[in-house]
């Protein structure tokens, strides 16, 4: 963990206790925690409904699939989304009677999407230097667009089978129409469609897009520490420590063992993907709980804590695979 790095975690966190004061000095105005008027979910609802949007359109759009590393993708993807899912199986069988519905996948999404942007990329560039800082992106550009868009999918089937009245044609129909049309799946599939055209974003389009999509960065930072001001830590740590220790422990392990144990994958590669799947808890995991008001304590408590953590198991993760793989 070189100093640049640990500045990058120190800055990420300032940003946190700034967001946290904010909402402990109620300069957002001082509506109650979990209402409409509290200012942590106003500002997680231009997220969702604003900014992530336009990230994610034009992420998709201007993807260049054909330079995509598709061996070193499928490697990361494959456990990752398999481990969320069984997670998510996990969890729903844990789950507590009268508990959100929404839950499960609420925990599945905190012990499995990771911090890419504001720590993936200093720790890439500072360990790997350019040419892992590259596979890194390559990664970064479906992380969010295939771990959001699976929990999205989940969680409106759940949803539509709370509100079921015995129709499994109309549950289906309801789940397809709500996962279509949601604020994270459909700019994607338009991103995706306009992509196929082979059309470049206008000039203009591609700018206010861009500028958009800049906000999600500071905006996520201050709505943690904001939501720990408003919803306090969780009432206890036990599911806490178990999502924490699923982001830094359990999640790199089992990309670790399918990739290199199963896949043959070696050197930096195996290394940048291993490090990926062991980034803390990111941000859009609370934009997920706000967005369905489920468990917003718990996740924001497990974003800080993994963070924290994170500057004593990243060191830990990058001596295993410098003595298993040299790069």
């Amino acid at each position: 963990m070189t100093w640049a790095i640990a500045a990058k975690l120190l800055a990420i966190l300032v940003a946190v206790a700034i967001g946290w004061a904010v909402g402990r000095m109620r300069w957002l105005g001082g509506g109650e925690a979990g209402s409409d008027s509290d200012p942590a979910r106003v500002l997680a609802n231009a997220a969702f409904y604003i900014f992530v949007p336009a990230l994610l359109f034009r992420t998709t759009a201007r993807l260049d699939t054909a330079t995509l590393p598709w061996a070193f993708l499928l490697a990361f993807f494959v456990p990752v989304l398999v481990l969320i899912a069984l997670l998510y199986v996990l969890y729903r069988g844990l789950r507590k009677p009268g508990e959100n519905v929404v839950a499960p996948s609420v925990r599945a999404i905190t012990a499995g999407f990771g911090n890419t942007l504001q720590v993936g990329l200093p720790v890439a560039a500072g360990v790997f230097g350019e040419k892992g800082l590259a596979i890194h992106i390559a990664v970064v550009s479906l992380h969010a667009l295939s771990i959001l868009t699976l929990l999205t999918a989940i969680v409106e089937l759940d949803l539509a089978r709370e509100r079921s009245t015995g129709n499994l044609a109309g549950t289906l129909l309801q789940t397809v129409r709500n996962t279509v049309i949601h604020p994270v799946v459909l700019p994607v599939l338009a991103g995706l469609a306009w992509n196929a055209t082979g059309l470049g974003l206008p000039a203009v389009a591609d700018e206010a897009l861009q500028s958009l999509g800049t906000a999600v960065v500071p905006l996520c930072l201050t709505l943690i520490g904001m939501s720990l001001a408003y919803y306090g830590w969780p009432r206890t740590w036990r599911g806490l420590a178990g999502l924490v220790l699923a982001k830094l422990l359990l999640m790199p392990a089992v990309v670790l063992g399918v990739a290199h144990w199963g896949l043959g994958l070696n050197g930096m590669p195996l290394a940048v993907i291993v490090m990926i799947a062991a980034l803390p808890t990111g941000s859009n995991a609370l934009i997920f709980a706000q967005r369905y008001r489920a468990l917003e304590a718990e996740v924001t408590a497990a974003t800080v804590v993994s963070t924290i953590l994170y500057v004593a198991t990243a060191p830990l993760w990058l001596a295993l695979l410098a003595w298993l793989s040299p790069w």
